[in-house]
Parts: C-alpha cells; structure tokens; sequence
C-alpha cells in the first residue's frame, strides 16, 4: 500500500518536474517552433497541445503497463499519479489561466492567484527567450507576495 501511494506521489510530482524542465529547456529552445503556437494563440487546437497528448501516452501507457502486469504494478500508480496530473493541469492551466473552455470567475485562493499570476508572467514573453516560470504547480514565492500585495491593495480601494 505504501509502494503504491509512493508511486503515485512520484507520478504526480516527479511529471511536474520533468515537465518544467522540457518546458524550460526544450520547448524555449530546440522545440520552440511548435511550443510557440501557444505563445501566440488565439484559441482551438495549437501545436503545442501535441506535447499533452504526450505526456499522457506515458501515463497511460505506465497504468496499463502496470495494471495489466506487463510491468510491476508500481510504475501502474506512477502512470495514475501522471494521469491525475494531467486532469489537474487541464483545469488549471487550460480552464482557470487560458479560459480554453469558457470563463471562470476569478479564484478566491491566494495559491490559484499566485499560479495564474506566474503563468501570465511566462505568456508576457513571445519569444523563447527570455522567460521565467516555467512549472505550473511550482512557481517562484515572489508570486504569493505579489498576490498579497495586490489583495492588500484591493481592500484599501
């Protein structure tokens, strides 16, 4: 059982990671050509969105492995822990920062504030470099100051 919980944490923490420094050193770099569709993006399908059907074929292909005892049934709840990422990914970055899927109001959470703060500061660059925050989950603290700062300033209007 712990095995298992183990598994999927790494799943969910280690795909934030890993993805933060393709982000960071691949799609700002080398991969820039497709990574920018999302940059610039005006809505719909984006080449970029070829990089979430990636990472979700290693999570599904890690549960199924897993499940299905082609691997060992660790790496089974590592491709769930990626799987649930994606889902989380999906509503935050997709729905709560891009309103892809419609509007939403604004969130209340100082934490959901801070990472659409730092997401919107990545967007701010249009050009692979330069360019800051490139997790999603994980951002610099200096956003929950902002945030607090920008609430603060909000109730003394």
């Amino acid at each position: 059982m712990l095995t298992n919980t183990f598994g999927f944490f790494i799943g969910f923490f280690g795909i934030e990671l890993l993805a933060a420094l393709i982000h960071r050193y691949l799609m700002h770099g080398p991969l820039w050509w497709i990574h920018q569709s999302h940059h610039k993006s005006k809505g719909g399908w984006e080449m970029n969105d070829w990089f979430a059907v990636l990472f979700a074929s290693l999570g599904v292909g890690l549960l199924f492995g897993g499940f299905l005892d082609y691997i060992a049934i660790f790496w089974g709840y590592v491709g769930v822990g990626i799987s649930v990422y994606g889902v989380v990914y999906f509503i935050l970055h997709d729905v709560l920062v891009h309103s892809r899927w419609g509007s939403i109001p604004k969130p209340l959470s100082r934490y959901l504030l801070a990472l659409r703060k730092a997401h919107r500061m990545h967007h701010k660059h249009t050009t692979a470099q330069p360019g800051e925050s490139y997790g999603l989950l994980i951002f610099h603290p200096r956003y929950f100051l902002e945030t607090k700062r920008d609430q603060t300033a909000d109730r003394n209007q």
